[in-house]
């Protein structure tokens, strides 16, 4: 796949002629920014209303940091944003990054493993909820004109709902219109089924709509389009010509029983009974454990383990290992020429926590049609997200893909 590696643009021209058309310059400023998945989607598309500046970006894994640094050109503060939630500390912020007087969008995807789907019977507190209420007062702090943010959709589950609630309270009281939706990120040529919550946050009675899916089910990008050119490696190999295209070193036995799982997209219960670990005797769940992924469909969601074949389907559909680094990245929607900085499994965990580029980019385009338009039809309510969606999302989504995914399929709270 080909998806432009730098944030540097030609000039936009006018449809006539070739006078360069005058932009507007919008800041961009990136909270829980990563290794730069969100960003980069802004800082890399054409556009023809706006100019995208990245401006700032905020995260507290150094790693990631060092990554995002690297391949944005921008230095994020290092830091919690639970540091920055008042007017003093949004401040400081506006003065690290240089914030003018042009408009600002602010963009942010607050960690997810407080919401995930993994945590659904875990009643315990968990403080990386709390980072959505920061995100949320760091916002009405800055004023931006647009807030864009994205999340898991077990966020919007009956036990995560209050956390929602209230950063949709904090935005509304000032001002801004919200409007939320769950996307299957397939639908926007992201080369994976992940489910993902957009928020988007307008003020100044400017319509809020959300960006125009590009693909359907007969037009998914596959596996075999984002990673199929690639090298053959063995476990614990290397490609000579790519540094991120390195896999983990599994044990002899990891080896054998991934051997036993049939090719392009088997999975193990095609395994003889007693075969495995012992613990999954007697389970029935966790069926996409040591599967494979399948060449011609798109890949299951990436995660921050993707590299380890007992966390899920993350084998390679015909060779006998877990994903490359730089397959992991292909499959999130990364350019082949990402580089990510930190220790190897760090690599992995920056781009499972990532947004997709791919996807973000189109958010990006769509909000640069959308700039300050006042003439759109009116958004209505028709999929966008008005309550807690229930128990669970997660145990929808397998039926979800079984009706071809479309995001249509995921209805709105009564």
């Amino acid at each position: 796949m080909s998806y432009p590696s730098s944030p540097l643009r030609s000039p936009v021209l006018s449809g006539r002629g070739s006078s360069v058309v005058d932009l507007e310059t919008v800041q961009v400023v990136d909270l829980f920014s990563g290794c730069g998945g969100l960003s980069h989607g802004f800082a890399s598309i054409s556009t023809t209303r706006v100019q995208y500046v990245l401006k700032g970006a905020l995260d507290m894994d150094k790693h990631a940091n060092a990554t995002y640094r690297r391949m944005l050109g921008v230095a994020p503060v290092l830091g919690d944003i639970r540091e920055f939630a008042t007017a003093e500390g949004a401040d400081r912020l506006r003065a690290a990054w240089h914030l003018t007087k042009d408009p600002l969008l602010l963009v942010g995807g607050p960690p997810c493993q407080g919401f995930s789907s993994h945590r659904k019977k875990d009643p315990r507190f968990d403080a990386r909820n709390e980072l959505l209420d920061a995100f949320g007062r760091v916002a009405v702090h800055l004023r931006p004109e647009v807030v864009v943010m994205e999340n898991v959709p077990e966020m919007l589950r009956d036990q995560h709902w209050p956390h929602f609630e209230r950063w949709l309270a904090v935005m509304e009281a000032a001002g801004y219109d919200v409007r939320t939706r769950i996307h299957n990120l397939a639908e926007f040529g992201v080369p994976q089924e992940r489910f993902r919550v957009l928020a988007i946050a307008r003020r100044d009675g400017v319509q809020v709509t959300m960006p125009p899916k590009s693909h359907d089910p007969n037009t998914f990008v596959t596996v075999r389009d984002a990673i199929g050119h690639l090298p053959p490696i063995d476990s614990g190999g290397w490609g000579t010509s790519d540094p991120m295209h390195i896999t983990s070193r599994h044990r002899a036995s990891t080896v054998d029983l991934i051997r036993m799982i049939p090719l392009d997209g088997g999975s193990r219960r095609s395994l003889p009974p007693g075969v495995g670990p012992e613990c999954w005797n007697g389970v029935d769940g966790f069926r996409d454990v040591y599967g494979r992924l399948a060449w011609d469909k798109p890949s299951v969601a990436i995660t921050a383990r993707c590299r380890t074949p007992s966390c899920g389907r993350f084998v390679h559909p015909e060779q006998h290992r877990g994903l490359s680094v730089r397959e992991a990245a292909l499959l999130q929607g990364f350019p082949e020429t990402f580089q990510f900085e930190g220790p190897f499994d760090d690599k992995f965990k920056q781009i499972g926590n990532a947004v997709a580029p791919i996807f973000s980019a189109a958010v990006a385009a769509h909000l640069d049609r959308t700039w300050r338009s006042h003439d759109l039809s009116p958004a209505g309510e028709e999929g966008f997200i008005n309550g807690p969606l229930g128990k669970s999302f997660a145990s929808s989504i397998a039926g979800i893909k079984r009706r071809g995914g479309r995001s249509e399929l995921v209805t709105a709270a009564p």
